[in-house]
């Protein structure tokens, strides 16, 4: 008996010190490989002082107006994501592409992620960087509760807007808030931390599905895909970004609060998911034509949550239309 026992003491002992090796081994390799990846990501655009970080802004495009291109939750590189948009813009309009802070090119920042926060930078931005009103605001998804709040604010500089498939305040003042909890999660941290989640995405397959509701970023140059999977290696599930969603139901009642309709169209885009598309989510999409005294609503077809990535050719139509009014 007493040698079973110091048998199974000593598989015991071997079994933690090899779990304790393997997650050692997965957090140097972690590490490793994110000092890499943040030697060789070097930004596009260029780099201001916004609220004493680094914020970065990448600009394009001639004309009168200029298009400030807002990402959705996630994204995080908007200078790769973007790319089919504004080259389709550029002939015609100004352009910038901007990183919140916790995104692309950006730094992390110590401030919350509340919607007059996020608003003020980048009015910032904008000013630092010599970019002139009047601005159309495009925002996809998540990115709709910053831009209405920047017209709130500063209505004066603000031409128009364009939702692709932005929810609309309402729709994010009652959601539940549970995705906060997984993406900054113990589990998912871990997974982060110790290597795995980089491990993952070493394969095509999981890069692929990583990409499936962004057409497989069929439309982006295969050196901007491989910049994309870097940014999504240094920034997944950082501390700003699950700060975002942990204050989205709050910034979406405070856009809600200063409710009236704004004095400049609205143009609102909204896919179909291949007619797989959610009846809750399609009605606060019509709704969303309230937030404005000149709205237009259209649903895409054959496109699932990025629209820019599926028909460019309509969105920068869109955007095109409202500037000329």
């Amino acid at each position: 008996m007493k040698k079973w026992r110091r048998r199974l003491v000593k598989t015991l002992i071997f079994g933690v010190a090899a779990v304790l090796l393997l997650l050692g081994t997965g957090v140097i390799y972690q590490q490793v490989n994110t000092r890499q990846d943040a030697k060789t990501f070097t930004p596009p655009g260029k780099l201001y002082k916004v609220h004493g970080d680094n914020m970065h802004l990448y600009t394009g495009g001639k004309g009168d107006a200029t298009v400030v291109l807002a990402s959705g939750w996630g994204t995080a590189d908007p200078y790769v994501d973007y790319y089919p948009l504004y080259e389709k813009l550029a002939p015609y309009t100004k352009f910038a592409v901007y990183d919140r802070f916790g995104y692309g090119y950006s730094d992390m920042t110590d401030k919350k992620r509340d919607v007059d926060t996020v608003a003020d930078e980048l009015h910032e931005l904008l000013q630092v960087s010599g970019q002139k009103p009047p601005y159309v605001l495009v925002a996809h998804s998540l990115g709709s509760l910053e831009t209405i709040r920047f017209a709130q604010k500063y209505p004066d500089e603000v031409q128009g807007i364009v939702m692709i498939d932005g929810g609309t305040p309402e729709h994010y003042a009652n959601d539940d808030g549970q995705l906060a909890d997984v993406i900054g999660g113990f589990g998912n941290q871990f997974r982060i931390q110790t290597g795995l989640f980089r491990l993952s995405m070493q394969s095509d397959t999981v890069i692929e599905a990583s990409n499936a509701n962004r057409n497989g970023l069929k439309l982006v140059p295969d050196e901007l895909k491989k910049i994309d999977t870097t940014a999504l290696l240094l920034h997944y599930g950082n501390a700003n970004t699950v700060d975002e969603l942990r204050e989205m139901k709050t910034n979406a009642k405070v856009v809600v609060d200063n409710k009236k309709p704004l004095p400049f169209p609205l143009t609102i885009l909204t896919a179909d998911y291949f007619g797989a598309s959610e009846p809750i989510w399609d009605k606060t999409q019509a709704e969303f034509t309230s937030w404005s005294e000149h709205s237009k609503h259209i649903t895409v077809k054959d496109t699932e949550h990025y629209i820019h990535q599926y028909h460019p050719d309509l969105v920068a139509k869109e955007i095109l239309e409202l500037i000329k009014k």
